[in-house]
């Protein structure tokens, strides 16, 4: 269970949001919604870690959210593609899957890299694909991970529809399995089977 009570986040002199608490179990998917600037993406960091909140805590199966066990069974994806230009998308998986304790086998890596969208570009530097295509080696990450609490900033952008459909599909294959997920989109979101609990920050 993942829990966040009474969080309040400060951006500069601004408050974003304040006393915001709630629960999430297994199998759960919570959409924060809002317009630009509400703190969607602040919320995010303070769910995983990276910035503290000005008052309330999070909490992740009974204990903290933080250390290394905690982020272990993380997986953040934030708005930026986070991929190394000079690497190609094959490496920047191995990297990125590798940093966070699920390294993957050639084989998987590829399959992944496939199933995204990217063959016949796994080998080709990052600095060459289209900012469509960076966010897809970013996302073969979803594809593969394992990590029980998903944390994903605006996954749908710059996907075209097949590809968003496979992000959908892979979101309720998580669920299913007794997964979690916190998100952000703009997009209309059609997970199979699922009906997102939503949180609108104003």
């Amino acid at each position: 269970m993942l829990e966040a009570a009474h969080l309040t986040c400060q951006r500069g002199e601004r408050t974003l949001f304040t006393n915001l608490s709630f629960t999430l179990d297994a199998g759960e998917l919570l959409q924060v919604a809002g317009p630009n600037g509400s703190g969607k993406t602040s919320l995010l960091k303070l769910l995983c870690g990276l910035s503290p909140p000005v008052t309330g805590n999070i909490r992740w199966q009974g204990a903290p959210a933080q250390g290394e066990d905690f982020r272990r069974q993380l997986f953040y994806l934030g708005h930026q593609h986070a991929v190394k230009e000079e690497l190609s998308a094959l490496e920047n998986l191995h990297i990125s899957t590798g940093l966070s304790g699920e390294p993957l086998t050639e084989l998987e890596a590829l399959g992944a890299l496939d199933q995204i969208g990217l063959a016949g570009r796994e080998h080709l530097p990052a600095k060459v694909l289209s900012q469509g295509q960076k966010r897809r080696v970013a996302l073969a990450r979803l594809l593969v991970s394992k990590a029980p609490l998903w944390i994903l900033d605006e996954p749908l952008t710059a996907l075209d529809a097949a590809a968003v459909n496979l992000i959908q599909s892979r979101l309720a294959e998580h669920l299913a399995n007794q997964g979690m997920v916190v998100l952000t989109t703009h997009q209309a979101l059609h997970v199979p089977g699922v009906t997102p609990r939503r949180i609108d920050l104003e």
